[in-house]
């Protein structure tokens, strides 16, 4: 039985008929809803907000919950983003949101005309992942994004379930993560020598990315302010405190011959995006010069971290300089680990016992 409105008059009111909707006696509500029976006073005299309040437990399915409009997907998706800009998410994060939200997501739902949020159902996400051509490993990352959107409008009250935590993510295969040997980096040096562009530029591009571990981005915007005396200025710790890492002096010396006179040292100030695509671009061409294969930009902050392990770095320091946490450190860079080799040898030694 639906829900249905009933008018009890008081003693004084002059109206007998219990679906009369102009006097101001208490309206009640009864029926079952969701598999639940209700049979009370709703606190409303006005007719026409007692039939909107049922409405909207109607649209919910559950008695007393009202189910907020859901937005159209663009709506909410600017909702998402300003929301992780007043979090202050970085720069990488952002752009990660922004490619799979506004590029992505919005143009495959203009082609299947999914405009509102409850559209997203378990069915349309699976279909949606197909259109990818990630990796298994992006495609990871890409759908644990795809959740956190999702789940931000569960949380406003939008959709009652987050749909895509029902779409199982692709059989990941995790790949060591592989640092530049020293030789290599030898080569890649050899080859800023060679590089057909700006040479100084390049070089000192490629020694900061090396012994900052900073990302690719955050190297391009890097600034004149953030390095001083020998040191870098890499990022603000969640304590609040600055993190700045020693460089050798021909970190620095390179910095100094690509100065052009502007704030930034690899920056113009142009769309980030584009600086981001140019700078991975000149970098390709010095990885080809240099003969390296799969060379990419995060090998340098790779390479950064291993060296300052195999230096006896203690996995806490390694993270606080490349602003992760210990767990992804451990995770990514276990095999270098020296404190963790020696102990396993001391192991493994222990474990021998007499020979006969």
């Amino acid at each position: 039985m639906a829900l249905r409105l009933i008018r009890r008059h008081l003693k004084d009111c002059p109206h007998t008929s219990t679906r009369y909707r102009r006097c101001r006696c208490p309206i009640h509500v009864y029926g079952t809803l969701g598999g639940h029976t209700i049979r009370r006073a709703l606190d409303q005299t006005s007719w026409d907000a007692a039939v909107e309040l049922i409405n909207g437990w109607t649209v919910s399915g559950e008695i007393g919950v009202v189910k907020a409009e859901a937005p159209t997907v663009q709506e909410a998706i600017a909702k998402f983003l300003a929301d992780c800009q007043a979090r202050q998410l970085g720069w990488e994060a952002m752009r990660k949101y922004r490619h799979l939200l506004e590029d992505r997501l919005l143009g495959w739902c203009d082609s299947k005309g999914l405009s509102n949020l409850r559209h997203l159902t378990v069915d349309a996400l699976r279909q949606f992942r197909q259109s990818w051509k990630d990796s298994p490993l992006y495609a990871t990352k890409n759908l644990e994004r795809l959740r956190a959107f999702l789940r931000f409008c569960q949380q406003a009250g939008w959709i009652k379930q987050n749909p895509a935590t029902s779409v199982k993510p692709p059989k990941v295969t995790q790949n060591p993560t592989m640092p530049f040997s020293r030789d290599e980096m030898k080569r890649i040096l050899e080859a800023c020598d060679s590089y057909g562009g700006n040479k100084e530029r390049i070089r000192a591009f490629v020694l900061t990315m090396r012994f900052t571990g900073l990302r690719i981005g955050d190297a391009i915007r890097l600034s004149k302010d953030q390095v001083s005396d020998g040191k870098v200025f890499v990022r603000t710790a969640k304590t609040g405190q600055a993190v700045t890492v020693p460089v050798p002096p021909q970190v620095v010396k390179a910095l100094e011959k690509a100065d052009s006179g502007s704030e930034r040292y690899f920056w113009t100030g142009a769309n980030i995006r584009s600086a981001v695509s140019n700078w991975s671009r000149y970098l390709g061409r010095v990885f080809e010069l240099a003969d390296i294969d799969d060379g990419h930009s995060h090998r340098f902050r790779d390479t950064c971290a291993v060296e300052l392990l195999l230096a006896g770095a203690s996995v806490e320091d390694v993270a606080t300089i490349l602003g992760n946490t210990p767990q992804v450190v451990t995770k990514h860079y276990a095999p270098w680990v020296k404190e963790r080799q020696v102990r396993l040898e001391k192991l493994v030694r222990g474990s021998w016992g007499e020979i006969g």
